[in-house]
This record gives structure tokens, sequence and C-alpha cells, in this order.
């Protein structure tokens, strides 16, 4: 696909709650209240509102989307993208709502010669859902299908916003720090999402969801709720983690940090037995419905965070006095109860992933462990990941993006000093003898506690902050969450205490200042900065460009069976189902052993292979036709070792292209490459297959069922 330029056309939080309390039922601090809620409410919305048009108007301006066919349209939902966006287009070709259910529940055409639950496999309820509501709405003569999935998706990031600024809101207590953080994520859009051109990336659905599950655990941990408001709150947390969890395969692991932060201020008494498990609770009873609405979805109940989960609750059952002893005691059964904790974990997801035979996942697990360990790896799969750029170290020009937005500075700030507050808290609590038992007793001989839902914030930013420097996708958590953090610390009272403080300028009138003016004057700057520069964004005006990928796509709408079998690439296999409906062999959703598999036996076309060894390849799978392209088969985007065609040289043993080193028990291979030799149609592989299509990127081969020697025709 190309684009080009268009053409023509604390305890001081808590005490002022304390007064806010008292002034309840009436009287012009009542008035002043809803007015400052009011004025919240109506910029929050605002924003929220700014951030889904901007990003529907650079989604327009970087495609001419308005302007495209509808083949074009499609090619733009590249790789996965595409693969989701079909069962949506399936879902409302289908001729009820029951018969579409039906033919995602015994899908055929995804993975040729193979039966599968579409609903069962991947997260896709999301389409679902949205071709239900756009039947069911009357809106079909004046919103297009696809205008209607893509508005769905923009109005997710207001959501998204919506769900910071919340939080910010929350932790700060004021609403200025809730139009700090929105402002942050919307500036520095480049780092906080992608969702103009990947549009239905599974992120994009489930990240906002995860924002508003952060924001409503914020709302849990603050003091003082009443007993419907921490149900009310708890039902919330549920419904927003269920969410995230059905739209993301990923889930999972995003989940177990969550874990591991409830698991770590649980045991420094941070938390009360009761929030831990409660919040333990909401993840496990989230994962456990979206396990039945995926038709019991093995790699769910194998999933690490399952595990822990259980392992956490049944070690703290035999082992309730964690809490309680001196300083050398506390630690020693901290020591064995993490230990426990550990090896529980490891056991309980050991026995169920035999139990039931999981190998869905255990790609992710080569990943890591090929990642951070030294030396190089001949897996396919491990590879195939190390060498995208997505799967790398986060690079360092993100932080210098984020600095010149002034949002890493504060954040540092706030991360260093509210962090080292923490662990002095974590220090007192251990040396302080009777536990959170003796403290809800004897509240007047205990320290000073740290506040949970800052607590809960800022571990949950440091550990999403490792995970994005260790693997650059995971930087969208990160992101976004930076900007609340760093707008509690600009906006709250915590960090100017511990700053005016030691100044000795702790005043009110002082704090009142510099929480109110530094908010202003940063968000000033900001617009007096980037407003040129967004503006000059959204005036730039581009088009989407691919001709050979339309001329291929229009080939085999037109001149191949509806029941024809293609085989390819994943990535462009997944445009090839959304925009011609044929069927395919493999696909770019990975988390499936035998599809793994599979698609590593499709790709032999591009490593140095028989014609015999690759025609039975591609007849065993069904394969009419097979799509070579010319920019794997001749790929220099990546670096030696990286381009595809070395990983299947590795995988099978044989000498990479190129200048370089090669490991010494690699051999030379007896054959040519594949995909360059079947352009002679030498007699040698024309008994095997005929090109039928060609232009400048793509070449099309129709499989011969039945060689015959010396057949050219």
């Amino acid at each position: 696909m190309g684009l080009r330029k268009r053409r023509g056309g604390g305890a001081a939080a808590a005490g002022e709650e304390g007064k806010c309390e008292k002034e309840e039922g009436g009287g012009p601090g009542s008035v002043r209240r809803t007015v400052v809620t009011a004025t919240g409410l109506a910029a929050a919305g605002l924003l929220a509102l700014a951030q889904a048009c901007c990003v529907n108007a650079l989604h327009e301006n970087l495609l001419w989307f308005a302007q495209l066919t509808e083949v074009e349209r499609e090619i733009s939902f590249r790789t996965e993208c595409g693969l989701y966006y079909s069962y949506y287009k399936q879902m409302l070709k289908a001729p009820s709502i029951l018969e579409g259910l039906s033919e995602l529940i015994h899908d055929n055409r995804t993975e040729s010669k193979r039966t599968i639950n579409i609903l069962q496999r991947m997260n896709i309820y999301q389409e679902v859902f949205l071709s239900v509501l756009y039947r069911a709405l009357p809106i079909q003569d004046y919103l297009e299908p696809m205008y209607f999935y893509i508005y769905s998706v923009f109005s997710l990031q207001a959501v998204y916003v919506m769900a910071l600024y919340m939080t910010a809101w929350l932790l700060a207590g004021s609403w200025l720090a809730g139009v700090l953080a929105a402002v942050w994520y919307i500036l520095n859009r480049v780092d906080t999402t992608r969702v103009e051109f990947t549009i239905s990336l599974r992120e994009n659905w489930s990240l906002p969801f995860l924002a508003l599950q952060v924001a409503a655990i914020t709302c849990y941990l603050r003091p003082r709720l009443g007993a419907w408001q921490q149900k009310l709150t708890v039902w919330l947390m549920y419904v927003c983690s269920f969410c995230f969890c059905v739209t993301w395969q990923f889930n999972q692991f995003i989940f177990l940090i969550q874990a591991l932060v409830v698991y770590t201020l649980d045991c420094a008494d941070v938390f009360s037995a009761t929030q831990a498990t409660t919040l333990y609770l909401v993840q496990a009873s989230a994962l456990l419905s979206v396990w039945l609405l995926q038709f019991f979805n093995g790699m769910i109940l194998g999933s690490l965070v399952l595990s822990f989960i259980a392992a956490a609750l049944v070690t703290r059952h035999f082992h309730p006095s964690l809490k309680t002893g001196n300083v050398v005691a506390r630690v020693s059964k901290l020591i064995i109860h993490s230990t426990a904790v550990f090896l529980l974990t490891l056991a309980f997801n050991f026995l169920v992933k035999k139990a039931l035979r999981l190998r869905s996942d255990e790609h992710i697990f080569k990943f890591i462990k090929s990642k951070f360990a030294r030396g190089p790896t001949r897996d396919f799969d491990a590879n195939l990941y190390l060498c995208e750029e997505a799967f790398g170290s986060l690079p360092l020009d993100t932080l210098e993006r984020l600095s010149a937005t002034l949002l890493l500075g504060p954040y540092a700030l706030t991360l260093a000093l509210m962090g080292g507050a923490l662990a002095l808290a974590i220090l007192r609590n251990l040396r302080f003898k009777g536990g959170a038992v003796e403290k809800r007793s004897n509240p007047a001989a205990a320290p000073a506690s740290f506040r949970p839902d800052v607590a809960y914030n800022l571990l949950h930013t440091f550990f999403y902050g490792l995970l994005a420097f260790s693997t650059m996708r995971m930087k969208y958590i990160w992101t976004g969450h930076m900007c609340a953090v760093a707008a509690y610390g600009v906006c709250g009272k915590d960090v100017w205490t511990m700053i005016l403080q030691p100044l000795r300028c702790n005043t009110k009138v002082m704090l009142r200042l510099v929480r109110y003016a530094t908010p202003l004057v940063i968000t000033a700057f900001l617009v007096y900065k980037f407003w040129p520069k967004m503006v000059e964004e959204l005036s730039d005006l581009r088009e989407f460009y691919d001709p050979d990928t339309v001329e291929l796509m229009t080939w085999i709408s037109t001149k191949t069976s509806e029941h024809a079998v293609v085989a390819g690439s994943m990535q462009l296999l997944a445009g090839i189902k959304l925009c011609t409906g044929r069927v395919i062999t493999n696909h770019p959703h990975y988390e499936d052993k035998d599809l793994r598999d599979r698609t590593q036996q499709v790709y032999q076309v591009y490593a140095r292979r028989s014609p015999q060894e690759v025609h039975a390849i591609l007849r065993e799978m069904g394969a009419d036709y097979v799509v070579v392209e010319n920019s794997i088969c001749y790929e220099r985007r990546h670096q030696r070792g990286c381009r595809l065609r070395d990983l299947l040289d590795l995988a099978n043993g044989h000498i990479m292209d190129g200048e370089g080193v090669n490991e010494p028990d690699l051999v030379a291979a007896a054959h040519p490459r594949f995909c360059d030799a079947v352009k002679s149609d030498s007699p040698e592989y024309g008994a095997f297959f005929k090109r039928t299509f060609r232009n400048k990127t793509f070449h099309v081969y129709r499989v011969k069922k039945k060689a015959k020697k010396g057949d050219n025709s």
C-alpha cells in the first residue's frame, strides 16, 4: 500500500475530602461543588470529542477515504485488521443474524480443509455486536456499514480520553488534572495510539476499556466509599474488565501484571485483604465469563494469571498471619509466602495445560525466552516476532518526543518522589508489629498509611513502563496512563507538598497557587507550541495508492471460482479473504499451534525447496492458487538474518543468502529458491504450476491437481 500527496483536491487529600463531606446538605459549598463538577465534566466531554474528531480527520486525510472505491477501502484494512473486519462484513451479508453466527461457529473458509469456530478462536465479539447493532438501527439509508464500524472505533477513543481524564481527576482532586492528561494524550498521538491507520486492531478496542477499569479501580480504592458506592464500583470494574478481556486475546498477560501489582500492595499492607481479594475475583470472573462466551477456550483456563490468582488465594488461606510480627518475622513470612505462590502458580499452570493439552500460547513464551536469552535461535515463530520492530525494545526517540511535550519530566518526577514515599511507607508497615488488624483496632498507634489509589497507579505505570521498554508494541498501554500520572503530579497536593516542605513555603495559599497556576501555564505553552503543528497535520492531504493490490483483488474476484483456495503470506491472505471472500490456507491470527505449523509450511514457497515438495505441501492444504510476492522474495526491508527467506533457511538448516557469516552446521541447499525459480517457467516447474496473473508486485500460479511430466500448459 502506498500513500502520496493528494492531487487536485495522601493524608492531605483525605483531610480535604473530610471537609467536603461536612459541607454536604446544601449551602454555598454544595453549589460550588456542583458548578466545579459540571465544568469538569463539560471539559472532559469537549476534549473527548476533540480526540475522536481528530483521529477521524487524520484517517480521512491519510487515505482520502471518502473518494476510495470499495475494494480500496477494504485493502486499507492491512494485515490482521482485514481479517477481523471480514467477519463484520460476513455477518452483514448473512441472511439473518442466527445464520451469520452459525457460519462463524462452523467456519470452513478461514483455514482450507478445516472447520473452525471463529468465536472460540478469535476475539471478534465486537464485530458481531456492531453487525447486530447496524442491522437493528434505522441507519442503513444514510450510513454505510464501513463508516459505522470506523466511527464506532473512533468513538472509543473518546471513551479512552474520558477514562484518563477521570483517573487524573480522582487522583489529584482537581479537574484541571483531567484537562492536562487529555491534552497530553492528544498531543502525543504518535506514541499514545495508532488507531487512525490500524482501525480494527484488537488493542484499539480493548485499551479504552482497560483505561476505564483503571479509573474504576482508582475510585474503588478511595477512602470513605459508601456500601452502595462500593457495590456499584465493583460491578463497573467487572464490566470494564470483561469488555477488555473479550476484545483482546492478550488480556491474560495484561491482567497478570495487574495481579502482580495487587499482590505486591497486599503483601506490603497498602491494600486490605478485602480489597485485594475483590480485585482478584473481579479479574477471575471477567476471564471465566469470556471463557464461557468463547466456547470454553482452553487458552484462558491455561493462562498464568488464573493460576496466579488461585495460588495467591490458596496460599493466603493457609498462611493468614502474613501481616503480623516484627520486621524480621514479617520479611521471613513474606519470602516463604511469595515462594509458595510462585511454585503453586507453576504447578497449577502445568497441570491445567497438561490436562487440556494446551499449546496455543507456547509461541509467546518462546519469544520471551529468545528475547531475553543470549545467543541466536532458529525457531521460526520466535524469530518472526524478534525480527519485527514492534516487538523490539522501545526506541530512545520516543522519550525525546515525550520530553518535547513536557510529559516525561513531570511523570519521572512524580514517579520518583511518590515512588520513594511509597517505599518508605512499605518499610514503615513492615516495621509496625501489629499489621492491618492492629491498625484497625488501634489507629492512633499505627503509622500514617499511603493512599492505596495512588499506590496502585504508581505500580501500574511502573510495571507497564518496564513492559513498554522491553517490547515497543506495548508502549500504548503505558503512555496513556503516563498522562494521567503526570497530571496527578502537577495538579495534586502530594508532590507539591514534598517539594514545598523543604523550601518552608508549604502554605495553603502557595499550595493552591502552584496547583492551579502550573497546569494552566503548561497547557497554554503546549497549545502555543503545538497548535500550528496540529493544524499542519490536519491539513496534510494524501490519498491511497496501491494499484497492484487492487489489480490482484479484482483479478481474483472475477477470474477464480468462489470456492477457490488461495495460499500466500498471512498478511496478504487476510486482505484476500476480506476483498474476495475466497477460501484461504492461513491467516495472521497466530494463537493456534496447528495454524503456526501450517503457516511455516505455506511459506516454503520462499525457501529453497523443490517444486515437488512445494506442490505436495500446497495440495495437502487444498490450494488452487498460490500468490508469490516480490517484496518477500527479494526483501530488503530487514537486515540479513531477519528477512523471511532467512528465517526459513535457518529453520531448514540452509545457508542464508548474501554476504555474512553463517553458522558452521548450516549446509548449502540442494535446490534454488522456489519463489525466484518458479518464474522461469521451466518444464521442471511448469509440470506443477502455471502462471495465471502477474504484475510488478504479485505473481499468481495455479497449483495443478495432477502433475504431468513435461506438461507446461
